[in-house]
């Protein structure tokens, strides 16, 4: 189970606004679990002006 913070530490030092690509690879690169990066595949494909947008868009 994937949860907020999670997310938030996948996408520590993220620079905003983002695209949902950016923010996949950003927690790519952090080295995420596998449950959050699939998690944040399913987002909206759109920009996201913080962490706190990704987070309502994983878990809406």
């Amino acid at each position: 189970m994937v949860s907020p913070i999670d997310i938030q530490k996948a996408l520590s030092g993220m620079d905003y606004p983002a695209g949902k690509e950016d923010i996949v690879r950003q927690a790519e690169s952090s080295g995420a679990d596998k449950e959050v990066i699939d998690a944040l595949k399913k987002i909206d494909d759109r920009e996201y002006e913080g962490p706190s947008g990704v987070s309502s868009a994983v878990f809406r």
